[in-house]
């Protein structure tokens, strides 16, 4: 019999984690008649042993159209390497024990971690140490291999795609490049999809370097034939060809990943230099992240959350919810994690782009 169901989110915002938490509660009380408690901030609610939220039907009224997560989330909770300042300075320690102690102080049944390729490899470590962890996929850059697709990115591409529709308008009146940067740090999806369904002539992503003399004659080519504007997505982790990412602040500045960002600014300085076209830069940033979930994540993240309380009845420990043909299926963590979903620079999507005039910089 189910007593205590845990729940966490781990990582970046996405839309839908809100209709993951309510899924997963109300399949839990109605289903199964078990509790669930809402660990705060992710893994390090647990690390700090602040008090859990008991979830009952109530509170999670309203939450399948609301974006970000009522539990909170972070990102630099890793209890493994977990930041504590001593002396005066940052060090890394490991505090999976005390997040294990506080599970079981808890008396927690099973714990469901809703979170990216960092939650979950962070999950798959505690599944080792004997916690009873299932995992929820998210991220909206849609690069998890064992998926076909993550909730919260068909409404990041859809929130990208409108700002072109704008960008278009303002762009054509005034005879602009206008460049819109995309986050997409190593995998280019956001900016590829959003990019051929806003009609853009240039799309820049991590998979492809480009050669800055692609773009020159895919937007000079255009104005020679009168089309005076045009539109660049580029996804912050792209670079040209012999170069680095433009790095805002590195990982020991964050105590995690390196902090990317200002490709679009130098993509829009060199338009303006080399072409002598006024051009203007757009970084769409979060809000990529926020506002309500689109009619497809809210359904995809209603069913990985049925089938997460699903799964910890049938004790499938160790394993996430994943969407493969229309099905969802459990993979286990340990094929999962690691493995990153790339855009392949031969695929179809991009052969696509390139068919209908689309200059992907090479």
């Amino acid at each position: 019999m189910l007593h205590n169901i845990a729940i966490l989110t781990g990582g970046g915002d996405a839309p839908g984690l809100n209709s993951v938490i309510r899924a997963a509660v109300k399949t839990a009380k109605l289903q199964y008649g078990a509790h669930v408690l809402g660990i705060q901030d992710g893994y390090e609610g647990l690390v700090q042993k602040a008090d859990p939220w008991r979830l009952d039907m109530p509170d999670v009224a309203g939450l399948l159209y609301r974006g970000g997560t009522i539990l909170g989330t972070s990102n630099r909770g890793d209890p493994f390497h977990y930041p504590v300042e001593r002396d005066g300075k940052i060090v890394k320690e490991d505090k999976s024990k005390e997040l294990m102690e506080c599970l079981n102080d808890l008396r927690v049944d099973a714990l469901i971690v809703i979170g990216g390729d960092g939650s979950l490899y962070i999950a798959n470590e505690l599944h080792k140490m004997g916690a009873p962890v299932v995992g929820v996929p998210k991220t909206i850059d849609n690069d998890l291999s064992a998926t076909e697709v993550t909730f919260g990115f068909d409404t990041a591409i859809t929130t990208a795609t409108e700002a072109l529709d704008k960008l278009h308008t303002t762009a054509e009146s005034h005879h602009r490049a206008m460049v819109l940067e995309v986050m997409g740090r190593d995998a280019g999806w956001i900016a590829l999809e959003s990019g051929i369904a806003g009609g853009a002539d240039v799309i820049l992503i991590p998979e492809i370097p480009f050669s800055w003399d692609r773009i020159y004659d895919k937007i000079d080519g255009r104005r020679k034939v009168g089309r005076k504007f045009s539109i660049v997505v580029a996804a912050e982790g792209a670079h040209p060809s012999g170069g680095d990412r433009i790095v805002v602040e590195s990982a020991d500045q964050t105590h995690g990943l390196d902090r990317l960002g200002g490709i679009g600014q130098q993509v829009g300085y060199e338009i303006s230099q080399n072409l002598g076209m006024d051009t203007r830069v757009t970084t769409l940033g979060h809000i990529q992240r926020g506002g309500k979930p689109s009619t497809f994540d809210r359904i995809l993240a209603t069913r990985f959350g049925v089938e997460a309380v699903h799964m910890v009845v049938k004790k499938k420990f160790g394993h996430m919810v994943a969407l493969r043909k229309a099905k969802i299926v459990y993979v286990p963590l340990e094929e999962a994690i690691g493995k990153q979903k790339f855009v392949d620079p031969d695929g179809q999507m991009v052969q696509t782009a390139e068919a209908i005039g689309i200059s992907m910089g090479r």
